[in-house]
């Protein structure tokens, strides 16, 4: 029988980048995630080749501190849960504190920050887990990282990545996702040094959405505002004359996170009844505010797929909106 051995600490990063990190997209969620929490108002995406060659994300949010900056590539490091109580009650959208832990073990990896209060920036290069540098640079409060070489040490994964196109038209979608749901942030999407998207920062929620999906389909969208006890259902719909022949336009939130939710759309498509026709499906943003204490996004790595308490009671509350 083999020996059973306690695995080197590089190795299991390996293992865990692979639950958390797919593709570039997944690189981009987990740092826009972060940027998020740090109550940025400002996030560029730029990448080259489809996030395959490089991956950058600048924001303006509060930023790391530089003796936390070696920290924070360390796996379960987090700043945002600090016990099992805190676990249950979950507000932001990041908080495994696997996410740079996972990018550092796979790529080569700059972190550049600078809190409100410091005086210099830090910068921190990592490669394969190993800090290369750590030292003080120039920068603006918030924070960058660069992201090189993607999957440089996991020849399987690297060999398995799709198409530039294909691999950018991922990261353009979960950019697109986050867009929707956050007027107040200034997003840039630069590929190959070309600037696709450019979104700033507005008041006006439906403004924000004609941004990303344009005049014609913003015009037939129907908003929805809607109170059922401690649930909360606001967004947009189509009008049942303005669908699709995938559901490609449509975005799901609890509590501002993107998720994938059977029973959410389910309720959606029972809302409309027989106001659509077979085969097409209609268009619609919403944002459902729910007590965190009610959901359990601690299902898996990506934090796509949340448990959610009273589900039953929910359908029926997005069924009614």
């Amino acid at each position: 029988m083999p020996q059973i051995i306690e695995l080197d600490q590089n190795l299991i990063n390996k293992i865990a980048a692979g639950e958390v990190i797919e593709r570039p997209a997944s690189v981009v969620k987990e740092l826009i995630e972060n940027s998020m929490d740090s109550n940025a108002t400002s996030i560029t995406i730029d990448v080259v080749e489809g996030g395959k060659t490089l991956i950058k994300i600048t924001d303006n949010g509060s930023g790391i501190k530089a003796e936390e900056l070696p920290i924070a590539i360390k796996r379960h490091s987090t700043s945002k849960i600090k016990t099992a109580e805190d676990l249950f009650n979950i507000s932001t959208l990041g908080f495994r504190g696997e996410a740079l832990a996972s990018i550092a073990s796979i790529s080569y990896m700059k972190i550049t920050s600078k809190t409100k209060n410091a005086e210099t920036a830090h910068m921190i290069e990592v490669e394969d887990s190993r800090i290369l540098s750590d030292k003080p640079t120039a920068f603006n409060n918030g924070t960058e990282i660069e992201i090189h070489n993607l999957f440089f040490n996991v020849p399987v994964r690297k060999k398995h990545q799709k198409s530039i196109s294909s691999e950018f038209k991922s990261i353009l979608d979960i950019v697109t996702r986050y867009i929707l749901i956050n007027p107040t942030i200034h997003f840039k999407l630069i590929h190959n040094n070309s600037l696709v998207i450019n979104s700033p920062s507005t008041s006006n929620t439906l403004a924000n959405i004609s941004s990303v999906y344009g005049r014609s389909i913003t015009k037939s969208l129907i908003p929805i505002n809607f109170s059922f006890f401690d649930i909360e259902i606001i967004g947009f719909i189509s009008k049942p004359e303005l669908t699709r022949a995938d559901r490609t336009y449509q975005s799901i939130y609890v509590n501002k996170r993107y998720i994938k939710n059977n029973t959410i759309q389910k309720a959606v498509y029972d809302g409309y009844a027989d106001l659509l026709f077979h085969g097409r499906h209609p268009l619609f943003i919403l944002d459902i505010k729910l007590n965190p204490k009610l959901i359990d996004v601690n299902v898996h790595p990506q934090k796509a797929t949340i448990r959610i308490e009273r589900e039953q009671e929910l359908y029926g509350a997005v069924k009614n909106a």
